[in-house]
């Protein structure tokens, strides 16, 4: 397929610059991935649409506070976006500057630590910071939450609070899963009580989740990878809820495609490692039986990956009725659940 034919039209307007008012107030598009159906509802509305024994799996991601503004002790500002965290002291980070730092060139942060530039890893630079403090401490200290480009504000106290799921405990993410932005605390007792069951994994989603595919030929675009954690407990809970005829619901892209990076060798397993999972229609889903996800940009993996999911007709017929009902869109937009096509 090309990847001009996951591009539509989104008014600047309809793009979310700011939450709701509360977490639970957002829209809630209804997408049956057999017949097309759509269904205008509320997400107040998610506990109607599920049944006792349906499972809901959430990512526990931590978005950390990876951008970082400095300059080389050689001259000349810089600006770091931490990529991912490789050890108490170490990172892979993007660097804009007006020319890219050499290995062993250091890096003085935030007027407050240095950092040693050691070598780079394609597009990203190895940085080990010098001192005492680990870097996660020092991230809390002097980073800045790293807000997707198409948000126009700076971070504020308000973003550190609702760019942050309520049950996020794993650090090392670098943007938010954004379908679990939706759920406050009053929502998941809910769910429980309801008869609905919890359970966990971790991927720490990387900068590149905001990349658009370049390339003309979709089977020609390279994913970055991304940490993922699949716990046994999970797998227990996958293989319970199978067993009695319930529903398993993956709470964003990013959870679904740890559970479908844990199952390619055939069997969902229990385990972590790395994931670049790329999946685009005609792609045979193992694990999940339904999709809370936000609206995505055009031409992304994102919106190839829900194209799976529901059909591409289904999808683009969708998106279409989104933009003419002023849903939201994006990070902070309205959300939208999805039953898998057959």
């Amino acid at each position: 397929m090309r990847t001009n034919d996951f591009d539509f039209f989104l008014p600047d307007e309809l793009i979310a610059q700011f939450p709701a008012k509360e977490r639970r107030g957002s829209r809630l598009l209804h997408l049956d991935g057999n017949t097309g159906q759509v269904n205008d509802r509320l997400f107040l509305d998610l506990p109607d649409l599920v049944e006792p024994g349906d499972l809901f799996i959430f990512n526990d991601t931590r978005v950390i506070k990876a951008r970082l503004h400095g300059e080389k002790l050689s001259g000349g500002k810089i600006e770091v976006l931490v990529e991912r965290v490789l050890g108490p002291f170490e990172a892979l980070a993007h660097i804009r500057a007006s020319r890219a730092p050499k290995p062993g060139s250091i890096l003085r942060i935030a007027d407050a630590f240095e950092a040693e530039m050691l070598g780079r890893r394609d597009d990203l630079f190895h940085l080990r910071v010098l001192g005492d403090l680990p870097l996660l401490d020092l991230l809390e200290q002097h980073g800045s939450l790293p807000l997707p480009p198409y948000i126009t504000h700076d971070a504020e106290s308000t973003d550190e609070e609702r760019y942050q799921t309520v049950y996020a405990r794993e650090p090392g993410a670098v943007a938010a899963p954004t379908a679990g932005l939706h759920f406050d605390n009053a929502m998941l007792d809910g769910l429980k009580r309801l008869g609905v069951n919890i359970a966990y994994v971790t991927l720490h989603v990387g900068a590149g989740t905001f990349q658009p595919v370049r390339v003309d030929n979709i089977s020609e675009h390279k994913m970055h990878s991304e940490l993922y954690s699949v716990p046994q407990h999970t797998v227990d809970m996958i293989h319970q809820t199978r067993a009695t005829g319930g529903k398993v619901t993956a709470v964003g892209t990013t959870a679904l495609r740890a559970l479908e990076s844990a199952a390619q060798s055939g069997t969902l397993q229990a385990g972590q490692g790395e994931t670049d999972i790329f999946i685009t229609p005609g792609y045979r889903f193992q694990v999940v039986e339904r999709l809370l996800t936000n609206f995505h940009l055009p031409k992304s993996t994102l919106l190839m990956l829900v194209s799976a999911f529901a059909g591409v007709e289904h999808i683009r017929n969708a998106y279409a009725h989104a933009v003419t009902a002023r849903y939201r869109f994006f990070s902070y937009g309205d959300a939208m659940l999805i039953e898998r096509q057959d």
